[in-house]
């Protein structure tokens, strides 16, 4: 693999965002990169799934810092439920059927 080269997750693609993040950080970068294909798609996943533009720059600089300090998924993040290649567990239905239920 390229010193530059920046691997993608299992379902999502790369966003522009993060990837320039990433090869901004080298240390960010080799974390990235020892991560698993699952493990990067939760990041992507917690990155794409916020809807507000400030919200997102503030995941992608906290994953670059939360990569360097070791961590190896998202903290408090339920996993990404775009995945169709296994079932929702009951724990994230949970969490999504109380985030949309209405108000």
């Amino acid at each position: 693999m390229a010193k530059n080269a920046v691997s993608g997750g299992t379902v999502h693609q790369m966003p522009a965002d993060l990837k320039m993040a990433l090869t901004s950080a080298p240390a960010a970068l080799a974390a990235w990169n020892s991560l698993t294909p699952l493990a990067r798609n939760e990041w992507i996943c917690w990155i794409i799934t916020v809807k507000q533009a400030a919200t997102r720059k503030n995941h992608v600089k906290r994953t670059i810092a939360e990569l360097q300090e070791g961590k190896r998924r998202p903290c408090c993040w339920i996993g990404c439920f775009h995945r169709t290649d296994k079932p929702v567990s009951r724990s994230v239905q949970w969490v999504l059927d109380k985030q949309n239920k209405p108000k």
